[in-house]
C-alpha cells in the first residue's frame, strides 16, 4: 500500500479530507485534516434530492483545493467517496462528469449500507473492544447503523434520516411532530437485540459530547474514546431540545456553526435512545474516512488488525524510538516484576498490560529532548496513544511515563486525575514498577543479565556482574510499601 494516501468523504453537510502516513506494515499517523462546510445537500430534499447550483460549486471549489493540499504532501494514493446527497440525486452524474473532467477524480458513491460499514469498522479497529455494541452514524442526509461485538461488525443499516433532510423537510416548517412520526417509524428496522452501547460517529454526536465534557468539567481534552452514562446523555438532550434561542444553545456549549442542524440531529438520537436500551454512551473520533483507510490498509487481513497489535504504540515506536532492543527488555523485565509481585502488593492483575505498554513506550520521549524525556513521553501517550485505549488506560500509562525514574506521583497529580486512575496505592505501585525495571536496566546490557526471585517481601536480584549502577539507582527510588526490600546477590562489589 502507498506510505501516504488522501481520504476524500463527501458528505450531505460537510466535505472532509485525511491525509495519512504508513510508518510500517499496520502503523500510521494522521498527517493533516482538512474540512469544508458546503453542505452540498442544501435546498436538494426541497426538490426530490436535485442538488442546487451553488452548493455544487462549492463543493466543486473545496474539491479543487483539497487536491492541491494532497499533492503538497506528496500522497501516492487518493481515495473519494460520497455518500447520501449523491446517492439520492437525480442530477448526480452532472457533478461527477464535472469533477472527473476538470479535477481528474474519481469519487465513489458508495451504499448506505457500505458507508455504515466503514465507520462501524473504523470503531470496531481503533476504539477500545467492545461487547454488544451498536454504532449510530448521524449524517446531513442519512444514518447508518452497525452491530459491533469486538472486532466483528454485523448488521449494517442506513437509513433515511439527517439533520439536513429533517431541517428542510419538517424543522423549516416547525413541523416536529412529523418530524417526531418519521424517525420512529424508520427506526423500526434496527433491532431491539442485546445492545447496551452506543457508540457515537459523526459531528453532530461529537458536538454533543464535547459539549458534555466541557459541562462535566472533564480533565481530558480527548474526545476519541470518551465515555459517560445514557442518563447524562438523555438529560442533556432534553436540555438541548428544550433550547430554542442562540443564548440557550451557547449555555449549553453549542457552537455557532451547528445551530441551525444540532435540534434535527438531537431528535433522532432521543428517538433512539427511547427505542433502545442503552446504558453507556461512547464517542468516536473517527468514522467514514479512516473506515476507508482501514479497508485498504487491512483488505489482505479481513479488516481487521492483528490480534494483540496496536497501531498507536507501533507508530510511536516507529517515529520515535531509538534503541528497540531497550524496549524490549524494559516491557520483559516489568511484567516479569509485576508477575512476582503484584500478589504481595495487592495489586489487581487488570493493571499488568497498562504497565507493559507504558515500560515498552518510555524511552521514546528521548527523541524529542533527553533531559525533559519523561515531559515528552507524557505528552505522546496524552495525545498520540489514540487508539484502542480507554482514557483510563491512557492516563494511567501517561501518569506511570511522567514519574519514572522519580519519587512516586504527586499528590495534585492524583487528585486530579482522580476520577480517572486507580487508587493511589494502586498507582504508586504500578510506578514503583516501572522506575525499578528502568533502574535495574542502569547498565544497559544486550540481554537482560541478571535472575530474579520473590518471597515474603525481599526481591532478589542475582547476577554474575556487579550491577552497581542498578544498585545505586535502585537505592534511590521511593516504594509505596516500607517492607520491600531489593537485594543484589553474588555482586563484585
Amino acid at each position: 500500500m502507498a506510505k501516504r494516501v488522501a481520504v476524500i468523504d463527501i458528505g450531505s453537510n460537510s466535505v472532509r479530507m485525511v491525509v495519512y502516513e504508513k510508518t510500517s506494515r499496520y502503523a500510521f499517523h494522521l498527517l493533516h485534516e482538512e474540512k469544508s462546510k458546503v453542505r452540498i445537500s442544501q435546498n436538494a430534499y426541497k426538490y426530490a434530492g436535485a442538488l442546487q447550483e451553488l452548493p455544487m460549486q462549492r463543493t466543486f471549489d473545496a474539491l479543487s483545493e483539497f487536491l492541491q493540499i494532497a499533492k503538497s504532501f506528496k500522497t501516492t494514493k487518493l481515495l473519494c467517496v460520497a455518500t447520501s446527497a449523491l446517492r439520492d440525486a437525480p442530477n448526480k452524474k452532472d457533478f461527477l462528469q464535472k469533477v472527473k473532467e476538470k479535477l481528474k477524480l474519481n469519487i465513489k458513491i458508495i451504499s448506505g449500507e457500505k458507508e455504515a460499514y466503514f465507520g462501524a469498522i473504523a470503531c470496531a479497529n481503533l476504539l477500545p473492544a467492545q461487547q454488544n455494541a451498536l454504532s449510530i452514524d448521524i449524517g446531513g442526509g442519512s444514518t447508518e447503523f452497525s452491530q459491533i461485538h469486538e472486532n466483528s461488525v454485523t448488521n449494517t443499516i442506513s437509513l433515511n434520516l439527517g439533520t439536513v433532510r429533517l431541517k428542510e423537510l419538517f424543522f423549516d416548517n416547525d413541523d416536529i411532530e412529523g418530524a417526531i412520526k418519521y424517525i420512529d417509524t424508520a427506526l423500526e428496522q434496527i433491532p431491539q437485540g442485546d445492545i447496551s452501547t452506543l457508540i457515537g460517529i459523526g459531528g453532530t454526536f461529537r458536538a454533543i459530547s464535547s459539549a458534555i465534557m466541557k459541562i462535566e468539567d472533564y480533565k481530558l481534552n480527548k474526545l476519541h474514546a470518551y465515555e459517560y452514562s445514557a442518563e447524562i446523555l438523555s438529560t442533556y438532550i432534553t436540555a438541548l431540545l428544550g433550547s430554542k434561542t442562540d443564548e440557550a444553545l451557547y449555555a449549553l456549549e453549542i457552537k455557532k456553526n451547528r445551530f441551525d442542524v444540532i435540534h434535527p440531529g438531537t431528535l433522532i438520537l432521543q428517538r433512539v435512545l427511547n427505542r433502545l436500551n442503552i446504558d453507556k454512551i461512547i464517542t468516536s473520533g473517527v468514522g467514514v474516512r479512516e473506515g476507508v483507510y482501514l479497508s485498504d490498509l487491512l483488505r489482505n487481513a479481513k479488516h481487521k488488525f492483528p490480534h494483540n497489535f496496536n497501531t498507536s504504540v507501533k507508530y510511536l515506536l516507529d517515529s520515535h524510538l531509538s534503541d528497540g532492543s531497550f524496549s524490549i527488555m524494559l516491557n520483559t523485565l516489568s511484567k516479569k516484576l509485576f508477575d512476582l509481585t503484584h500478589e504481595y502488593f495487592q495489586v489487581d492483575n487488570i493493571y499488568r498490560y497498562e504497565l507493559a505498554i507504558a515500560a515498552k513506550i518510555y524511552p521514546t520521549g528521548s527523541s524529542v529532548h533527553f533531559y525533559s524525556q519523561n515531559k515528552h513521553t507524557y505528552y505522546l501517550v496524552q495525545n498520540a496513544l489514540e487508539y484502542g485505549f480507554t482514557h483510563e488506560s491512557n492516563t494511567l500509562i501517561a501518569t506511570l511515563c511522567k514519574y519514572a525514574t522519580k519519587k512516586l506521583p504527586a499528590e495534585s497529580h492524583l487528585q486530579k486525575y482522580a476520577t480517572l486512575l486507580p487508587q493511589p496505592y494502586t498507582t504508586n505501585v504500578l510506578s514503583y514498577l516501572l522506575s525499578l525495571s528502568i533502574a535495574l536496566l542502569s547498565h544497559r546490557p544486550r540481554n537482560i543479565d541478571f535472575e530474579l526471585s520473590f518471597k515474603d517481601g525481599i526481591l532478589e536480584i542475582h547476577s554474575a556482574e556487579a550491577l552497581y549502577l542498578a544498585k545505586s539507582a535502585t537505592e534511590a527510588l521511593a516504594c509505596s510499601k516500607d517492607t520491600f526490600e531489593v537485594k543484589f546477590l553474588n555482586s563484585k562489589i
